[in-house]
């Protein structure tokens, strides 16, 4: 044959494997979900690809069958067609004995590195940018293919399973999706722009409701607001118009012998209604939802939708009554500053780029937020800041005691009746080696 025919049958070859190679990615790239989507819609094509998928082995087969000839066909004819031009070049400038082995490898190279640029690499990195549209333009004459190579795949996918067998490999594939990819989705979809940061902090917010403890979101023991039954008259007014609550628990006498709860809208209707409220009764008085401290958000949350209540009191395992938490709080940690009230004090108070000002009952995740840190030391022994200087430090922290974790120092600023109000949390910047030098000087 001449030079041209052999160029004509060698583009031919390389076109046919970079159907092949573009094929393939394709394939296997496609995302399930976008395929479910369109074969939804109507797609015929689709639901063929989701098909191919599940019952890949004969495509596999068939595709490398026909790459393989291609890649060996491609080679035998290229080296004999471009060969004797590359001997008559080569011998311009050397005739010794390696001439014809020079001629070889230049008309290999040559060959080689056609079919790797447009056999190979090209049409994968397309498949790569498209692949379930790629796949289901394809899965047509892909399917014709697989039906012509099927003998000689069923031979080679038969002696494959043996060998598979043997060795005891597992071959199924696991499509079980995890939260490490759902997340690695969205840190995607936010550098690509398709997520807005807030967005992006409210999907976080929701997957972490099943690590945070009850404890991260409840209002403590010592800020819980609440009635006694003799509660008088006056001092109900005063707390309604001083804590601007929706509910407030009903206590015998102290707060852990919890009767229940009342609504201060019906507290309001009474005063109103020009009506009496020197005590609380059944008319007022509603059941309590009690859930224990071990609980997670998640949890929390699957309480108030069974029980269709919003407020519930939280009890430790020693029936004592360590907070109350309400359906909004949760919301709270979802939704962050978009549901706080505005004139609610902040916990987190950013005072420069380097430095804050952060209330020691902040939830660690907060804190993991605010900082950038992606994880605290043995942070399943505490959950707010103060509790991890109390671990860090092994005492009931003092002010100025500070602690260095991650590139910032934690210091108190403020402790009250051993509780520790408020910590400076500062940015520790490193001293360029000049300026430690001359300082040492």
């Amino acid at each position: 044959m001449s030079l041209f025919q052999n160029i004509i049958i060698i583009i031919i070859l390389i076109a046919g494997a970079g159907f092949l190679a573009l094929t393939e990615i394709a394939l296997a790239a496609a995302r399930k979900v976008k395929l479910k989507i369109l074969a939804e819609a109507g797609d015929e094509r689709a639901q063929q690809v989701l098909d191919l998928q599940e019952n890949s082995a004969d495509f596999f087969a068939a595709s490398q069958i026909g790459l393989n000839a291609v890649a060996i066909l491609g080679g035998i004819l290229g080296e004999g067609a471009f060969r004797p031009y590359f001997l008559n070049l080569v011998t311009r400038f050397y005739t010794g004995e390696w001439a014809e082995t020079i001629s070889f490898a230049l008309s290999f190279t040559l060959v080689t590195s056609l079919f790797i640029l447009f056999a190979d690499l090209m049409p994968k990195r397309l498949a790569m940018i498209a692949p379930e549209k790629i796949s289901i333009a394809v899965i047509n004459p892909i399917q014709v293919f697989i039906k012509v190579c099927k003998p000689l795949a069923w031979v080679i996918n038969a002696i494959a399973n043996l060998l598979f067998r043997l060795f005891k490999v597992n071959t199924t594939r696991e499509d079980n999706i995890t939260f490490d990819d759902i997340s690695a989705v969205m840190d995607a979809g936010a550098q690509a722009g398709v997520l807005q940061k807030q967005e992006h902090h409210f999907i976080e917010n929701v997957f972490e409701l099943e690590e945070r403890n009850v404890h991260s979101s409840m209002t403590t023991r010592e800020n819980v607001i609440f009635f006694t039954l003799n509660e008088p008259e006056n001092s109900i007014r005063q707390k309604l118009a001083e804590y601007p609550f929706s509910k407030f628990l009903v206590c015998n006498d102290t707060i852990d012998q919890v009767i229940g709860y009342v609504d201060a809208k019906d507290i309001l209707v009474r005063i109103l209604n020009n009506q009496s409220i020197n005590q609380l009764n059944e008319s007022t008085i509603r059941t309590v939802l009690t859930i224990p401290d071990s609980l997670s958000l998640s949890e929390v949350l699957d309480r108030f939708r069974a029980s269709k209540e919003k407020f519930a009191a939280v009890i430790n395992e020693y029936a004592l009554v360590v907070g109350v938490i309400t359906l909004s709080d949760i919301m709270i940690t979802v939704m962050g500053d978009w549901v706080t009230p505005i004139e609610e004090e902040q916990q987190i108070i950013k005072r420069d780029n380097h430095s804050w000002l952060i209330d020691g009952g902040t939830p660690i995740e907060d804190i993991k937020h605010a900082l950038g840190i992606d994880d605290m030391p043995d942070e399943e022994h505490y959950e707010t800041l103060a509790g991890f200087m109390m671990y860090q430090l092994r005492k009931i922290p003092r002010p100025a005691d500070s602690v260095e974790f991650g590139g910032y120092k934690f210091e108190v600023v403020d402790v009250d009746h051993f509780k520790i109000d408020q910590l400076l949390v500062t940015r520790i910047i490193e001293k360029p080696e000049s300026l430690i030098q001359s300082e040492e000087s």
